[in-house]
C-alpha cells in the first residue's frame, strides 16, 4: 500500500481551537455562543467541552458535512445528547444505532413514502379546518392569536390523529382529554416530564393489545406498526419496539413541526410584500377542500416560504454525532470517540454560500437549484438519517399555510427583538403573536 505523505501532517495538526470554552447544546447560550465563536474558526473548528473534558468539532463546510451525514456515515454514531432524548422516546428510530436502527428504518420508511402520505390528506384537511374554525371569532374581534401555542396544538392534532386514527376518541375517553397534551402544556424537556411522557406508554399498550382483540381494518400509524414485518426474518416489532416507535411519532411529529410554522407565521408577518406574493399565487387559482400532494408540490411560493423560513430558523438546530473510527476532514485527523456537531442554523446563514443570508427572500428555492445538492441546506438533516418524515411534514405545512393565507393577512403585534432559545428545538423565548385580517 502506498503511503499517503498527508497522514503524518494531518495528524501532528488540528483545526482552530475557540477561545470561548462550553459545552455545545448544554449551555442556555449555546447558540450565540457558537455564531461568535464560527466568525473566527471558519469551516472546521474545536470548542473545548469543561464538562466532558475534551473538544467538540464543529463542522461547518459542505465537504464535511457530506462526508459525516453521507458518504462515511456509518463511522459516525449519535453523539452528546442521546441519553437524555432516549429517557423521553426510548429505542425508537431517533435514538436506536446499529443493526436495530437499519432494521427500523426499512420497517418505517414506506409509511412516508408520497403516496401513503397522501392518505391522510383528509385528517389533515379536518385538523387544520377545525383550528381555522376556533380563530374566525378571534379574526372578526380583531384579538392577537397566539400563533407559538397554536402551531403547538395544530400539530400535535395533526400526528394524533395520523397514529391513532379514529382511536382517538378512545384515548380521549379514557383519559379524560387528550392525553397527549402535556407535550403543548409543559414546555420543558426534563426528567419529571420524560417520566409522565413515557407513563402514557401503558395506554398505548392497552389500545394495541384492544386492537389485536377485536381487529377490524384501520389506517394510520399505528396500524402500519402493528402490520410492519421485517424484510429478512419475517418478524414484526417487538411491543417494546412498537410502542417506542409511536412515542417518538409524537414528538417527532409534533415539535419540529410545530416550531417551523410558528417562525413562518412570525416571517410572513414582518414581511408584508411576502405576504402579497404568497396571496397572489393562492388567488390564482380555486381552492380545493383536500389538497392532493401533487397540488400541495405546486405551490412554488408557498413552499418556497416554508424552505426559506426553516434555512432561517431550523427547528433542529444542532447535530450531533460521535466517531466510531479515526476519520479526516479537511485535511485533519479526527479521533475515534470525538464529539462532533453540525448547526443548520451556521450552515444555512454562512454568507460564503449563500446571498444576502440575514434576508427573509423565499424566491431563492425558487427556479435555482436545489441547496441540499450543495449540503449548505439540511433542516431536515441528510443522508441515511435523515428525517424520516419530511414528506409528511411538508405535506402539512403546505396545507395548513395555504389555507390560512386564503382568508387573512397577517399583522405581528409585538415590539422589540425576538431572543433565540435554542434547546432541544429553535424557539422564541416568549410566545410570538399575529392579528388576522380578513382578505375579503
Amino acid at each position: 500500500m502506498t503511503p499517503d505523505p498527508n497522514q503524518h501532517t494531518a495528524a501532528a495538526r488540528l483545526p482552530p481551537l475557540a477561545t470561548d470554552r462550553f459545552d455545545v447544546g448544554s449551555a442556555e447560550d449555546s447558540l450565540e455562543r457558537l455564531i461568535a465563536a464560527a466568525r473566527d474558526g471558519g469551516g472546521l473548528f474545536r470548542i473545548h467541552a469543561p464538562g466532558r473534558g475534551s473538544d467538540t468539532w464543529i463542522v461547518n463546510n459542505p465537504a464535511d458535512i457530506k462526508r459525516v451525514l453521507v458518504t462515511n456515515h456509518r463511522n459516525y454514531t449519535k453523539g452528546v445528547g442521546l441519553d437524555r432524548v432516549r429517557i423521553l422516546l426510548g429505542d425508537g428510530i431517533m435514538t436506536s444505532e446499529g443493526d436495530t436502527w437499519r432494521r427500523q428504518r426499512r420497517m418505517i420508511q414506506p409509511f412516508f413514502h408520497k403516496r401513503a402520505v397522501e392518505r391522510f390528506a383528509s385528517r389533515i384537511a379536518g385538523c387544520v379546518d377545525r383550528r381555522l374554525q376556533l380563530w374566525e371569532p378571534l379574526a372578526a374581534s380583531g384579538a392577537p392569536v397566539d400563533i407559538t401555542e397554536q402551531m403547538s396544538e395544530l400539530t400535535l392534532d395533526i400526528i394524533v390523529a395520523a397514529i391513532f386514527g379514529d382511536d382517538v376518541e378512545w384515548l380521549n375517553a379514557r383519559s379524560g382529554g387528550n392525553p397527549f397534551g402535556i407535550v403543548t402544556e409543559e414546555s420543558a424537556r426534563d426528567l419529571r416530564f420524560a417520566y409522565k411522557f413515557r407513563s402514557l406508554s401503558r395506554l398505548v399498550q392497552e389500545l394495541v393489545a384492544r386492537r389485536h382483540a377485536e381487529g377490524g381494518e384501520h389506517y394510520d400509524f399505528l396500524a402500519m406498526l402493528m402490520a410492519a414485518r421485517d424484510k429478512d426474518s419475517g418478524e414484526p416489532m417487538s411491543e417494546r419496539e412498537l410502542i417506542d416507535e409511536v412515542m417518538t411519532l409524537v414528538v417527532a411529529g409534533h415539535e419540529t413541526t410545530a416550531s417551523a410554522l410558528g417562525w413562518t407565521w412570525f416571517l410572513l408577518a414582518r414581511h408584508p410584500e411576502a405576504q402579497q406574493r404568497l396571496h397572489a399565487e393562492l388567488d390564482a387559482r380555486p381552492e380545493r377542500a383536500v389538497l392532493s400532494i401533487e397540488d400541495s408540490e405546486s405551490f412554488a411560493y408557498a413552499r418556497g416560504v416554508l424552505q426559506e423560513a426553516m434555512r432561517l430558523y431550523p427547528p433542529g438546530w444542532i447535530l450531533s454525532r460521535r466517531t466510531i473510527a479515526p476519520d479526516t476532514l479537511s485535511g485533519f485527523a479526527i479521533p475515534a470517540g470525538t464529539d462532533v456537531m453540525l448547526s443548520p442554523y451556521l450552515i444555512q446563514r454562512d454568507a460564503h454560500h449563500w446571498e444576502r443570508p440575514e434576508e427573509f427572500r423565499p424566491e431563492r428555492f425558487i427556479d435555482a437549484a436545489d441547496p441540499r445538492d450543495s449540503w449548505i441546506y439540511i433542516p431536515f438533516a441528510a443522508g441515511p438519517r435523515h428525517c424520516v418524515g419530511e414528506n409528511f411534514a411538508m405535506y402539512e405545512m403546505t396545507v395548513h399555510v395555504t389555507r390560512v393565507a386564503r382568508r387573512w393577512r397577517l399583522e405581528y403585534v409585538d415590539d422589540g427583538p425576538v431572543e433565540l432559545e435554542a434547546a432541544i428545538n429553535l424557539r422564541a423565548r416568549r410566545h410570538l403573536r399575529v392579528r388576522l385580517v380578513p382578505r375579503h
